[in-house]
């Protein structure tokens, strides 16, 4: 009987229970708030467009030195990596062997000179006796081709002894220009072989080249805009660039392209430019990576918008505006064509006006439609 009791007691519980929950009404959450976010409206400002390489310094020469004798070097008269200038001394090989040989060849030509007279002497007595019929016309003759031969050797002589004084001279090894020169690739006490062996290099630093190279389809975008005359081609007139080094952003450095290759790379589809940059505050140094601002057109007026302001669908540029769904305000994405990048701001071609309000805070949360709270961003904001 009790246990028919308690059964009943749970059953009637149970029947409440969800009597209550069933008369419960259901409470639905709030919506969340609009998200705040900031707006600025793009600026119109004359910018010339650019387009951005990467290039390497170089050298605008490089001399190697190479001696023009064989011989033992006798010593060295500079520092690794100074200043030089030209005529100065830097390397000296052991000339007693040249100049025994300049003596040698000094001592043929007087010989020979000797002979001459000798010779001349001979042929004027032998002409005397000839208008005396005193001598046959075969002994002349013989008189006229030895002294002849003698002068012949008289010149080769000479030659030899010119060729024993430059060697002489190529003992000593001088700066062919001004310039730094790099370390001693030879130490004294060495064999140097004529134009063999590399004693060091010198490149002058007053003036540096920068090599870069421009893409096809900027080739092509520029040979177009020569063709009607909207910019003036490298090859006529020095075009302006402007140059930045790896330790800043800024495209501080100015320079001016003064040459542009005659032929496209098909290995890499690119054309290789080169312009010239003043070093004579010796900053630059061959070999440095810098960026190369390359102008491709006349100063226009174009719209700018922060780089915050700018996202990324798959490799598509977009921005959010503040845009309208009835009475709601929401987040619309909108397709851009991009520029160039100016300080911080970035040049936008195609896809906004003037007046449109481009969102610049909050991009990582932002939706496309999500209704939003804009508010105008000011300096201090």
């Amino acid at each position: 009987m009790s246990q028919c009791l308690t059964l009943s007691a749970v059953a009637s519980s149970l029947v409440m229970i969800i009597t209550a929950g069933c008369n419960r009404v259901e409470k639905k959450p709030e919506p969340p708030p609009p998200m705040s976010v900031m707006f600025v409206t793009p600026t119109t400002e004359e910018v010339t467009e650019f387009e951005e390489f990467t290039g390497r310094t170089a050298a605008t020469e490089v001399v190697e030195l190479r001696s023009r004798v064989s011989g033992y070097l006798n010593s060295v008269h500079f520092e690794d990596g100074v200043q030089v200038k030209k005529g100065d001394v830097l390397f000296k090989i052991d000339d007693r062997p040249f100049v025994a040989e300049e003596q040698r060849a000094s001592a043929a030509a007087a010989q020979i000179e000797a002979r001459i007279k000798r010779l001349t002497s001979q042929l004027r007595r032998a002409e005397e006796l000839m208008a005396k019929k005193a001598l046959s016309e075969n002994e002349f003759e013989t008189a006229q081709f030895d002294l002849d031969e003698a002068r012949a050797a008289l010149q080769e002589a000479q030659a030899a002894y010119s060729m024993a004084q430059l060697n002489l001279e190529f003992t000593t090894i001088t700066a062919p220009l001004d310039g730094r020169i790099g370390r001693r690739m030879v130490d004294v006490g060495n064999i140097v072989t004529t134009d063999q062996t590399a004693l060091a290099t010198i490149i002058p630093l007053e003036q540096v080249y920068v090599y870069f190279d421009i893409d096809e389809r900027t080739v092509l975008r520029l040979r177009r805009l020569e063709n009607i005359g909207a910019i003036v081609s490298a090859m006529k007139e020095a075009v302006q660039v402007n140059i930045a080094l790896a330790d800043s952003e800024e495209f501080a450095v100015n320079g001016k392209v003064d040459f542009l290759d005659n032929q496209i790379d098909p290995a890499t589809g690119t054309l290789r430019a080169r312009a010239t940059v003043d070093n004579s505050d010796g900053l630059l140094a061959p070999g440095l990576f810098v960026r190369i601002k390359f102008p491709v057109g006349k100063a226009e007026p174009s719209l700018l918008i922060p780089e915050e302001a700018m996202a990324s669908d798959q490799g598509r540029p977009f921005v959010f505006v503040v845009g309208k769904d009835g009475d709601k305000t929401i987040a619309e994405a909108r397709n851009v064509e991009t520029g160039p990048l100016v300080g911080q701001r970035r040049v936008i071609r195609a896809g906004l006006q003037a007046g449109d309000q481009v969102i610049v805070t909050g991009l990582q949360r932002l939706r496309r439609k999500m209704e939003i709270n804009p508010r105008l961003s000011s300096p201090e904001s």
